[in-house]
């Protein structure tokens, strides 16, 4: 049985890390003192549920969580440097420190190694999250020890639900531009002043104008939307704007 380990010292390694072509190394004592840290571990990268809900989940709500006292997020997986810092490029997680256990050390030390033989994947770590004072594990989410790959309680939200229950989640944005649209630089330039995150999404040969009609019913752009709502242009931007300050 995987034990929870609250209330002891996370161990005492070195992460072999390449940066800038250069060997790094990055100490636990250097990662932990002094800071509030969240790592959240997982099987491997680019790895289907990895990449597309346990990474984004906490790169989101990264900003929430600084509001909220942690200093740093740090994702695990027993993968080599050169694979965890393509990855994050891949995943544009530039709020979230990725860090490779490459010869499953840490995961070893925390009693997370598992076997992952039967998918061809070796030794790997357990999914699991946890809240790190000053080295000290405060609080740690280990996911159920069943078949397969369980994902229920590492997740991001819950460990800011434990940190802070009412805590202000972000709004998610979206951003319909073109490449020179004088009206998308209006748009994001405000939405910028407003201190708020958003993804660009620009028309091209891929998401083309017909993209645009099926999802906003509109042909010009910009088109913002706000968790899930239509905004609309620019203008409409400016005036959803007033409308939250008045």
């Amino acid at each position: 049985m995987l034990k929870n380990r609250e209330g002891e010292r996370v161990p005492s390694i070195t992460f072999k890390t390449r940066q800038n072509d250069k060997w790094v190394d990055i100490t636990t004592d250097e990662l932990f003192a002094g800071k509030t840290v969240i790592v959240f571990a997982l099987p491997g990268a680019f790895t289907p549920t990895c990449s597309s809900t346990h990474v984004p989940g906490y790169n989101e709500l990264a900003k929430v969580f600084r509001e909220n006292g942690v200093d740093e997020i740090v994702c695990v997986s027993v993968n080599d440097t050169f694979v965890m810092n393509e990855w994050k490029k891949t995943q544009a997680a530039e709020n979230i420190t990725f860090l490779p256990d490459g010869n499953g050390e840490f995961s070893a030390q925390m009693g997370m190694l598992v076997d992952k033989d039967d998918l061809g994947f070796g030794k790997r770590s357990w999914r699991y999250s946890m809240l790190v004072k000053d080295g000290v594990i405060e609080k740690m989410f280990i996911e159920p020890e069943v078949a397969g790959d369980p994902f229920e309680v590492s997740d991001a939200e819950t460990m800011l639900r434990y940190i802070n229950p009412n805590a202000a989640k972000p709004q998610m944005v979206s951003l319909f531009t073109k490449v020179g649209c004088p009206f998308c630089a209006r748009a994001k330039a405000a939405l910028k002043e407003h201190n708020i995150d958003f993804e660009e999404i620009v028309l091209g040969p891929e998401i083309t104008n017909r993209s645009l009609r099926a999802v906003a019913g509109a042909t010009t752009v910009p088109q913002v939307f706000v968790d899930g709502k239509l905004i609309g242009g620019s203008d409409a931007l400016d005036a959803y704007f007033r409308s939250l300050a008045g």
